[in-house]
């Protein structure tokens, strides 16, 4: 429980600092600055869901910050993302980053490094964003564990 208050406290900070920053509307409509809602992360036999939310630094420096949980786990993650414009498809950009996060478990944890890659499309005239990438990670606790075979997907509300 006291994992949860912390993780939703967590996530009610980024969400009131993202949501704080001013929106601007790129070309088209096809960009965003700001998107929370569902993170799913799921791979080799462990599937974690919960909150999403992603803020644009700049027109290519994007963090996205995910709690999410499953299976008595929680996982809190910061990541930093460099996107680009994949020229004639307006509002699909790909990207690729790297963050760190923590996996609390009941009676254990571990210190995570996660590099990411993938594609974001932002449906144009409609806020909606979604996202697929690649992102394995490896565990830091008694020892190191790599897990190759994760991937996350993401259904954000885009402003």
């Amino acid at each position: 429980m006291k994992n949860k208050l912390v993780s939703i406290s967590l996530l009610s900070a980024f969400f009131l600092f993202a949501g704080l920053s001013e929106a601007s509307a790129q070309s088209k409509g096809s960009s965003y600055q700001n998107a929370i809602g569902l993170g799913i992360d799921f791979g080799d036999g462990l599937t974690l869901a919960g909150f999403s939310g992603k803020h644009f630094f700049a027109d290519n420096h994007a963090g996205k910050g995910e709690i999410l949980f499953g299976d008595n786990l929680t996982i809190i993650q910061a990541l930093y993302e460099y996107h680009e414009q994949f020229e004639g498809a307006p509002g699909l950009r790909w990207f690729i980053g790297a963050g760190a996060g923590v996996a609390l478990a009941r009676r254990s944890s571990a210190f995570l490094i996660r590099p990411t890659a993938g594609l974001d499309y932002k449906i144009n005239n409609v806020p909606l964003n979604f996202t697929f990438d690649w992102r394995p990670w490896i565990a830091f606790n008694d020892g190191s564990d790599f897990e190759g075979a994760r991937f996350g997907l993401g259904f954000r509300y885009a402003f």
